[in-house]
């Protein structure tokens, strides 16, 4: 049986370049006006606003609303019911570039129900000397627990006032909302709880803060207060 024919053909060594292939630009060139105007063109926006007029802010005294998604002051939410939506998975520390937020989770127990799930944030903190405001975070967020409001004014005369805890995060506690902590809506999950199919308390949860907290103010008749204060 013959032997199978072997490729002599010399390899390139190392060191060797290959001719350079012709390069074809896909952008056809530019003529007439416009490749005398080429030079210049990057100055089209700069020379529409020279002759603009100037707009100066007088903050503090009118403030102008900032943009709809401003990076402002972060806020942590809740559910239609007032369970909270942060389960202390961390994720949102470990994607902060600049190490600013603190997360120290918890279990749940039937007396102290806090968020769907097994899990809530018992510690959340964010430094805002090491907050750059890049929302890393809120991307990071697998609840949508954390967003960013339009506030901008942060400044403070100490530095420990700048450190906030959960307390100054929680979102205001909104009309017919329940505070928590409190049994989750029966016969669900947290998965019924993050498609949105919760959109209130229930008579057995209004039941079960009333026998727990007679005197909490977020009962059905009760004196209206904000839960959840801000700076």
């Amino acid at each position: 049986m013959a032997e199978p024919t072997k490729d002599v053909t010399p390899r390139p060594t190392s060191g060797d370049v290959a001719a350079p292939s012709t390069y074809t630009s896909l952008i056809p060139p530019r003529t007439g006006i416009a490749e005398v105007t080429a030079p210049i063109a990057g100055f089209g926006v700069t020379l529409s606003n020279m002759f603009r007029p100037t707009v100066t802010e007088q903050y503090p005294f009118e403030r102008v609303p900032t943009q709809p998604r401003f990076h402002g002051r972060h806020q942590l939410n809740r559910y239609a019911d007032g369970l909270e939506k942060c389960i202390g998975c961390e994720l949102c520390a470990w994607a902060c570039p600049a190490d600013a937020i603190y997360v120290e989770g918890a279990d749940n127990t039937p007396d102290e129900q806090f968020s769907p799930g097994e899990r809530y944030g018992r510690v959340y903190q964010i430094n805002y000397l090491r907050c750059i405001f890049c929302a890393l975070c809120i991307e990071a967020c697998p609840t949508r627990a954390l967003t960013m409001t339009n506030e901008f004014e942060l400044a403070g005369p100490t530095r420990v006032g700048l450190i906030y805890e959960k307390q100054d995060l929680l979102a205001p506690m909104a009309d017919g909302m329940l505070a928590a902590p409190h049994p989750m809506v029966p016969n669900t999950t947290d998965t019924e709880y993050y498609r949105g199919e919760v959109t209130g308390p229930t008579r057995e949860q209004t039941a079960w803060v009333a026998e727990h907290r007679p005197d909490d103010p977020t009962l059905p008749g009760a004196s209206t207060t904000t839960a959840g204060e801000t700076r």
